[in-house]
């Protein structure tokens, strides 16, 4: 039986009253109690990410409106909520704000069932608010297409008063990745997923090792909404992805992969578009109780350090991927601004090291060949050493002076 509750009644807390009318079974209320009690004034993690991660969830959404701000790591107090800005319309416009109205026009598609066409606009308004709110706030924050999948989501479970705070700490310490200007580091996500795969199934691994894990882009970097079409399925997995760091969605989607074993031995290894198609595209009906059960014992068995192919070495320090491991619910959006700069300034200095390799291929005569290649070690090592974007600019200055140089001989 599913126990999800899908009233999208917004509430500033709850208690085990309000939900005892909402026809929850006798184990329902007992866990509402559970829950509850593991979100006093001193919020028991431990347990809450337990019972987050059992059976059915946090059951309710009135539960919902006090766990998940817990669960993103901040006291959820109305309008005093970290990531709040009262002031936000009179702060300059955003770049993808027109994107933003475009995707918005769009959402609501699956849920809420049964509301007519003037609720449904002003869900459309109160979710554009919220996204503006956000990324106006954050100006640094590039918006993805996908974001308002995920959005609606706290939009209908906490309301449109409480949604910005935990949409700023998402986006700044859960999702970082995905809102950076650059893809990069999203995609860095999807070389984790092979290796998972070898950890776990070499066999199946080997089999689609001619298609890319590109296919695992459109549902991870949304956090499946876009995907899952019933409110309480994508809300009970919601609960499941806020209960633990970033990676645990990609092993997700890994146990995915290894439930369609079968059907994917049917197709041959030397067809990756078709593997591609198949594995872009979730099944239906996701089994999400067993999926999840199956996602904590794949995680338990092969934790990210002991991945082969040494897949989590290559992941940076200041990926959402390391950074919400261990105790990270101490992070505050200070320190999610501190690592998106960090992040931004890793990714210039790779951008660099790039063109400098590129510059490097184009001119292959080998006495311009030695120089070139030492002067690339050494720029790789002052940007390593360094975290100076003026220096890399020097450098990179002088690089390209040599190779007008060495041009002429």
């Amino acid at each position: 039986m599913d126990h999800t509750n899908t009233s999208f009644l917004p509430s500033r807390s709850a208690t085990l009253k309000d939900v005892e009318g909402q026809g929850l079974s006798l184990a329902a209320r007992a866990k509402v109690d559970r829950i509850l009690n593991a979100c006093q004034e001193r919020p028991d993690i431990e347990a809450l990410v337990q019972l987050a991660s059992s059976a059915h969830g946090l059951v309710h959404d009135e539960v919902r409106r006090k766990a998940w701000p817990i669960l993103l790591g901040y006291s959820s107090n109305g309008d005093s909520s970290p990531g709040h800005n009262a002031d936000w319309h009179d702060l300059p416009r955003h770049k993808d704000e027109d994107q933003v109205r475009l995707d918005v026009d769009r959402s609501f598609i699956y849920y809420p069932k049964n509301e007519t066409d003037r609720q449904l606009d002003h869900r459309k308004k109160e979710l554009s608010a919220v996204i503006t709110q956000v990324l106006r706030t954050h100006p640094m924050l590039s918006y993805f297409q996908g974001f308002h999948d995920i959005v609606q989501v706290f939009l209908l479970v906490l309301g449109a008063d409480d949604a910005p705070a935990s949409v700023s700490h998402l986006s700044l310490l859960r999702i970082r990745d995905f809102m950076l200007p650059s893809l990069s580091a999203s995609l860095a996500h999807l070389r984790l997923l092979p290796s998972i795969l070898q950890a776990e199934d070499a066999n199946l691994c080997h089999h689609l090792s001619q298609t890319q894990p590109f296919f695992a882009l459109a549902a991870t970097i949304c956090l499946y909404a876009h995907d899952i079409e019933e409110y309480g399925d994508i809300a009970r997995l919601f609960d499941f992805l806020l209960a633990h760091g970033a990676v645990v969605s990609l092993y997700f989607f890994a146990v995915i992969v290894l439930s369609r074993r079968e059907e994917l031995f049917n197709i041959p290894a030397d067809e990756p578009e078709m593997l591609h198609s198949i594995l872009s595209k979730l099944p239906k009906p996701l089994d999400l109780e067993a999926l999840i059960s199956d996602t904590m014992s794949l995680y338990e068995r092969y934790p990210p350090q002991t991945l082969p192919f040494r897949a989590w070495s290559k992941i940076s320090p200041f990926s959402v991927l390391k950074t919400t491991q261990g105790n990270f619910r101490q992070q505050t959006l200070s320190d999610g601004v501190e690592l998106f700069e960090k992040q931004v300034a890793q990714l210039h200095r790779e951008q660099l090291l790039e063109h400098a390799k590129a510059t490097l291929r184009k001119y292959r005569r080998p006495s311009r060949r030695v120089g070139l290649v030492i002067f690339v070690g050494v720029l790789a090592f002052c940007l390593r050493r360094y975290d100076y974007e003026s220096y890399a600019t020097f450098a990179f200055r002088r690089l390209l002076g040599y190779l007008r140089i060495m041009g002429r001989y």
